[in-house]
């Protein structure tokens, strides 16, 4: 049962894609949290994505293949979900980057932090995780 929320950034599914570590922490905690990305965020990732892989030695087939299998344990946040506090959001964020507006938005709609290596997310009023920190939220009962 998923007690938990837990709002991923761009650079979080780019991770999940490219390497081991985020994906096997996901996976192995995709039964007791329930995972989110904005559409705005899923975009982003894609976008780098196609940049990233092939300078990795990584196909499109292959990458693609790896978001869409990431993405059966992760909930897409739409866009006009997102408008009822995209004002606030982008209010919380203006200073740091306002192009995070959509992550900060999904946090305080699903009332849940966001997992992020974006320290523009640090004082914006929403809890963020690092992948450095957040076995400690994704095991606390």
């Amino acid at each position: 049962m998923q007690h938990k929320r837990l709002v991923l950034d761009a650079n979080i599914l780019i991770r999940a894609v490219l390497g081991k570590r985020v994906r096997q922490l996901i996976a192995d905690s995709s039964q007791d949290v329930a995972f989110y990305v904005a559409e705005a965020n899923y975009d982003e990732a894609e976008h780098y994505l196609a940049e990233l892989a092939p300078a990795r030695g990584i196909t499109e087939a292959v990458w693609q293949a790896a978001l869409e299998s990431l993405m059966n344990a992760v909930q897409l946040v739409g866009q006009s979900e997102l408008t009822l506090m995209e004002q606030e959001a982008r209010a919380r964020i203006a200073l740091r980057d306002d192009r995070d507006w959509p992550a900060v938005a999904a946090a305080l709609l699903l009332a849940c932090p966001v997992w992020t290596e974006d320290q523009d997310f640090f004082g914006a009023g929403v809890a963020t995780w690092t992948t450095a920190t957040v076995e400690i939220y994704l095991k606390a009962p």
